[in-house]
């Protein structure tokens, strides 16, 4: 999976949730490493597993999971030639130990949780090693017994000692009077007496130390040396003997290293599977069945972050429509809907449980494809619209019948005409792959489109005018508003105002009907490039018959088509004011404004500007006739500004001073 969906998505924050709940350095390096599957039939094993373990922990089973306690040392430095110490053979008994209690308890859990006591079915007993480490190390110190000469070593060093007491004892004895502590002190590994410094001459022997005061001085009586010596030579066989036995210890232990390696992985692999267990038990998570065809139908869906705070989310896709237009208001639960589809994918392909109600299903994606969030960057110097732009470039070039597309707010960033018609071109591209897309918009053109074309459907986000409150649940099969005018008005924007509003929505709409600005959705005529169709014709059908006739860019877009490619030149026809004509070269189409002048040319209103096209360019539409009721209709009110026609009007009863008409520029 790409990185930037990921990071986009929250994933690692669901890596390291996990990681959180596991007890070992292994289980939480798996958890790090996790990452999203592909596979559906290994995806759905991962599921069941994690579903077993989570029923063993919702019934009060305490799983005696081995610790990892000083085996990733262990790990690290077996066979190569380092001797393990008492420290290290004790950790790894406990393992040892700890490994075989795993194996009984989960041999009679097989009934209820047959695939995860399968893992510890795989373990092996290493009887033999644990027994000698056992014999040999005890309490981190190695036994008397762990050989014949130890316990030799052992014995002479005891009784050396008895006969050090003993001679203490009578030098103390002898020496009370003159001693500064009537007490046995150790200097560089030597016993000595405390004397007062000024009766130092009177004890025989060798002065090793002095106090910071120098009023005591340690003495190393002569009657001691010998003895001192002698249990220094058996010190240092002890050390000998015990270098060999944990050196036999650690040949021993390497020749068992396959095994303890398996012991240890699988060890982890449970710990990180019951760390799945556990992370879905704090959000209540369940499992689904997976398929590959891109169904998708979830009841009361959750984001793992939020979870009680929000509300339940009820989703389907991929029966009977593979593209979702959600609409509804700001902070209406939009975004969080497509992060929340989007990070249950991830988790489910991840072998999470994920908080939904039990009974859901989930599609296999090999890409999840996201453009959530602005993207804009001060060091890059790019706008919103251009992030969005990079991100789709992105997203085409992985759409596929196997990639999940989430697209938050549409068409935002850029001029609306231009970023609507640059929106639904997309949304047709990755219909036409096979992609399951979810996308979020604020335009109405979007979701008409969305409304009239096979395979898409609508959705929204609900709200309550009444209360200016989202409610966050999605309805699918409806189409949404913004509500700003529900929420002007709420807010005390005088009724006045919101009236002028409408009314200048409504007149903005009705002029792009006839200039033919609008969308394919909408009730007016449109032209493909190869013959004029109407709005009983849906998108998917004009796309069948006439799209796949043009051809296509290096990211499978289709090209505009130029006269030269497509259409042969029409024959030379004459055009009169009011016509709607198509410039295929431009694959628009607008209003003749300007009939024909001496060079062929003919005035065309697109878009707001007039522009000169020749005769030869254009091909007829729909006439003016067939448009405008009654031949002696005002051409005015669609091609002039209603500030144009009242300044003509004033012209044409006086004489105004300074009064100018303003005309559109012409290119």
């Amino acid at each position: 999976m790409n990185e930037n969906t990921l990071n986009s998505l929250g994933y690692p924050q669901i890596q390291k949730n996990v990681a959180d709940c596991a007890l070992s350095y292994l289980g939480k390096r798996y958890a790090r490493e996790l990452k999203p599957m592909v596979d559906a039939h290994l995806i759905q094993i991962r599921l069941e597993e994690t579903a077993e373990a989570a029923a063993l922990i919702r019934f009060g089973a305490s799983i005696p999971l081995p610790s990892l306690d000083g085996m990733e040392t262990i790990m690290d430095l077996l066979g190569t030639g380092y001797l393990f110490s008492e420290r290290d053979f004790s950790h790894l008994a406990q393992f040892l130990r700890s490994c075989a209690q795993l194996m009984k308890y989960m041999e009679g859990k097989s009934g209820a949780a047959p695939t995860v006591s399968r893992y510890a079915a795989s373990m092996i007993l290493i009887e033999p090693l644990l027994s000698e480490i056992e014999r040999c190390i005890h309490s981190g110190r190695i036994q008397d017994q762990a050989s014949k000469e130890l316990i030799r070593i052992r014995k002479k060093m005891t009784v050396n000692e008895e006969r050090m007491k003993r001679k203490l004892d009578s030098l103390v004895s002898k020496h009370r009077s003159i001693m500064q502590e009537h007490v046995i002190s150790q200097r560089g590994g030597r016993t000595v007496l405390s004397i007062k410094k000024e009766f130092r001459k009177q004890v025989k022997g060798s002065v090793l130390d002095e106090s910071g005061s120098g009023q005591t001085v340690y003495i190393e009586p002569v009657e001691l040396v010998s003895l001192q010596m002698e249990l220094a030579a058996l010190q240092a066989e002890e050390s000998r003997e015990e270098m060999r036995i944990l050196g036999d210890l650690t040949s021993l232990t390497e020749s068992y290293s396959r095994e303890i390696a398996l012991n240890t992985e699988t060890v982890g692999v449970l710990d990180f599977l019951f760390a799945k267990a556990k992370y879905a038990a704090t959000m209540d998570g369940c499992t689904v069945r997976v398929n590959t065809q891109g169904h998708i139908s979830l009841q009361r869906a959750r984001h793992p972050f939020m979870g009680s705070s929000m509300v339940p989310l009820d989703f389907a896709i991929g029966r009977t429509y593979s593209s979702l237009i959600i609409t509804g208001p700001n902070t209406g639960g939009k975004t969080v809907a497509l992060k929340t589809l989007g990070l249950l994918t991830l988790m489910m392909q991840s072998g999470l449980l994920i908080p939904v109600e039990e009974g859901g299903e989930m599609a296999v994606y090999n890409e999840v494809a996201v453009d959530i969030g602005d993207g804009q960057s001060l060091e890059q110097a790019l706008s919103t619209f251009s992030a969005h732009i990079r991100n789709m470039i992105g997203i085409l070039e992985q759409a596929n019948p196997s990639t999940l597309v989430l697209i938050d707010e549409m068409a935002s960033g850029t001029d609306p005409g231009e970023g609507v018609g640059l929106s639904i071109a997309m949304l047709e591209e990755l219909h036409s792959r096979g992609a399951t897309v979810v996308a979020t918009t604020h335009f109405g053109e979007i979701k008409h489109f969305a409304a009239a074309t096979p395979g898409f459907e609508n959705a929204r986000m609900e709200f309550d005018t009444v209360s200016l409150q989202p409610l966050y649940r999605l309805r699918i099969g409806e189409a949404g508003e913004s509500y700003a005018y529900s929420i002007a008005l709420k807010l005390g924007m005088p009724q006045r105002i919101i009236e002028r509003s409408k009314s200048l929505s409504d007149q903005s709409i009705s002029r792009d009907r006839i200039l033919g600005f609008t969308s394919p959705p909408l009730e007016t005529p449109v032209l493909t490039p190869d013959r004029a169709v109407t709005v009983s014709d849906s998108p998917v059908e004009l796309s069948k018959r006439d799209k796949w006739k043009q051809p296509k860019d290096s990211l499978g877009l289709h090209k505009k088509t130029t006269t030269r490619e497509s259409d042969s030149p029409a024959p030379a026809k004459t055009f009169r004011k009011g016509d709607r004509v198509y410039a295929a070269y431009l694959n628009q189409s607008g209003i003749v404004c300007d009939v024909e002048d001496s060079r062929g040319n003919i005035g065309v209103m697109l878009r707001g500007r007039k522009v000169k096209i020749h005769k030869k360019r254009l091909t007829l539409h729909i006439s003016a006739n067939e448009l405008y009721p009654g031949d002696d209709y005002d051409l005015d009110i669609v091609l002039e500004t209603k500030e144009n026609r009242k300044k003509r009007k004033l012209m044409g009863r006086k004489h105004v001073e300074g009064l100018q008409i303003e005309l559109p520029p012409e290119e």
